[in-house]
């Protein structure tokens, strides 16, 4: 598909949270996309794309640098999977990589778990590290030696087990009643930024997410042309405060946060 879009001059989005699919986007058609002046924009989705926003937002002014890292922290109350994510689940296993030492490398161990501080209602989860897009999405352009993403344990539960059902929807908008919320904090020398992002169902989150990307696109408000990741084509900022926060409620970072963790 991607092929055909560069034959035709159109530009390509996909929502895939696969990262060997995101990263042979990158590799296998960079040069092809930038000559053909297309945009080709892969995980513009809930995974890959709105914590490669948050993490451009929190970034801002800082220039890329040895002693940043970059953490992105999911909390889910329940996943109730498609058919489809279960399908890739099967399909990704043995395949997943993580981001450490400035490069994406296979896990040496067993994932991570720590204790993450939520903010109310949600407080102190277990967290275990997860394969996402975004660890191929944000270290396309932001130059970082450290990339983590956690999940609370709860949707990890649901995700396993092969009783648990598809999700329902329950109002209008197709949305199921899953709420979600995703942090993402950049510390620097001492100092720290924050972003966060909460709403409803993050399958239904990805339609906001895509369709505004295709309309600055079609408007021609982005910054290059070629395969490029959400936070690399926009202002991070702009882009997340301009969704509707019935849809997605974005928190800015505070760029002038100092301290702890």
């Amino acid at each position: 598909m991607v092929d055909a879009a560069l034959r035709a001059g159109i530009a390509y989005l996909d929502v895939a949270a696969e990262q060997a699919v995101a990263l042979e986007t990158f590799q296998r058609h960079g040069r092809q996309a930038r000559e053909a002046g297309v945009v080709v924009a892969p995980s513009m989705a809930f995974y890959g794309g709105l914590g490669n926003l948050l993490a451009g937002a929190v970034m801002g002014d800082w220039p890329a640098a040895d002693d940043i890292t970059i953490t992105i922290a999911i909390a889910l109350d329940s996943w109730q999977p498609t058919e489809g994510t279960r399908k890739t689940v099967r399909r990704n296993a043995g395949r997943h990589l993580v981001f450490t030492g400035n490069r994406l490398t296979p896990p040496t161990g067993p994932p991570r778990t720590e204790t993450w501080q939520f903010p109310p209602p949600l407080g102190a989860q277990e967290v275990t590290e997860l394969s996402t897009a975004d660890q191929v999405t944000i270290s396309r352009h932001l130059r970082v030696p450290e990339i983590r993403v956690y999940i609370n344990q709860t949707p990890l539960r649901d995700l396993s087990d092969p009783a648990t059902p598809p999700p329902t929807a329950v109002d209008a908008d197709g949305r199921s009643t899953q709420t979600f919320l995703v942090e993402v904090v950049a510390r620097r020398a001492g100092a720290q930024r924050r972003a966060t992002a909460s709403g409803r169902d993050i399958y239904a989150v990805t339609a906001p997410i895509v369709v505004e990307a295709a309309v600055r696109i079609l408007g021609g408000r982005v910054r290059r042309a070629g395969v490029a990741a959400a936070g690399e084509l926009f202002d991070a900022s702009d882009f997340l405060r301009a969704l509707d926060p019935a849809r997605l409620a974005f928190t800015a970072p505070d760029h002038g946060q100092a301290g702890g963790n």
